[in-house]
């Protein structure tokens, strides 16, 4: 975008001229619109139901509730001398800030085709601000497993403390959002081709899980072969760090936490090159 006041234009927009472009000042510049695409939804997310916002908490607790009794009380699963509530509540936080985000960015081409069709902005700017609403999301059901670990460490006496690694998880944070963001604006990119990728990531988000230590701590792991495929996952080291720093149970490594964020910034990186290179003719084929 281009001032040209001598030509009698007040703005010329003109495609971008390399595939790793990503024009920060732009977007912004479009905080406004962010921000209104924030607001959608989060609006839009319980619109028209009875309970509202409640389903922040309701979800979370009922999800908890149901691993307690399939996971801790029929399959015998351990939890690292943590109690169990915390310990799922811990990784479910985080689980579906992840799996949420990562659902609805991949659709971002599909979902909004008809308003990229009528006018320009920055198609950035969707994606973040659907990472940023789940964002908040995430926060308030953060509170939940605060008032849950309150509890349990003042009135049940728990054996439960943080260690100083907690202060790393607004970085394991970012870092699951750099996740959800780069694999997100992959898939919608290619989504705009083949529509079963759809069905088949929804399929794949649940598979996902069981292959994260979100229900299960990694000490259950046996078998070092077993062990390194499951570290190829990049949320491996990330839930693992966020439940050792959080609850002092699990493992920190921080040679997990260096493959996840080398990890993150390469599919960013790549996720931009595609998102760029289909936002160019994507109307064609949506």
């Amino acid at each position: 975008m281009k001032e040209c006041g001598s030509d009698g234009w007040t703005t010329v927009i003109r495609p971008s001229g390399s595939l790793f472009a990503v024009n920060l000042a732009e977007i912004w510049r479009y905080r406004d619109l962010c921000a209104m695409f924030i607001k959608r939804d989060i609006v839009t997310m319980y619109k028209q139901t009875v309970l509202g916002p409640l389903w922040f908490f309701i979800q979370p607790v009922m999800t908890t509730a149901m691993y307690m009794v399939v996971f801790g009380r029929i399959a015998k699963i351990p939890t690292d001398g943590v109690p169990p509530p915390l310990f799922y509540l811990a990784g479910i936080c985080l689980w579906q800030y992840f799996a949420s985000c990562l659902t609805k960015t991949s659709s971002t081409f599909v979902a909004n085709a008809s308003i990229f069709g009528k006018v320009y902005f920055p198609r950035l700017v969707v994606p973040v601000a659907t990472v940023t609403s789940h964002l908040i999301k995430m926060a308030i059901q953060f509170l939940l497993l605060v008032v849950a670990y309150l509890y349990f460490v003042f009135f049940n006496e728990a054996q439960v403390r943080p260690t100083v690694y907690v202060l790393f998880l607004p970085v394991l944070v970012a870092m699951v959002s750099g996740l959800s963001l780069g694999f997100g604006i992959l898939f919608s990119s290619m989504t705009t081709k083949y529509r079963d990728l759809r069905m088949m990531l929804s399929f794949m988000v649940q598979l996902w899980m069981y292959a994260t230590p979100v229900i299960y701590p990694m000490g259950m792991i046996k078998g070092d072969h077993l062990r390194f495929v499951m570290q190829l996952n990049p949320l491996t080291g990330i839930f693992e760090a966020f439940k050792y720093g959080l609850l002092g149970a699990g493992t920190f490594s921080w040679g997990m936490l260096a493959y996840s964020a080398c990890f993150t910034v390469v599919l960013v990186m790549l996720g931009v090159v595609v998102f760029n290179r289909v936002q160019r003719s994507f109307i064609d084929t949506v």
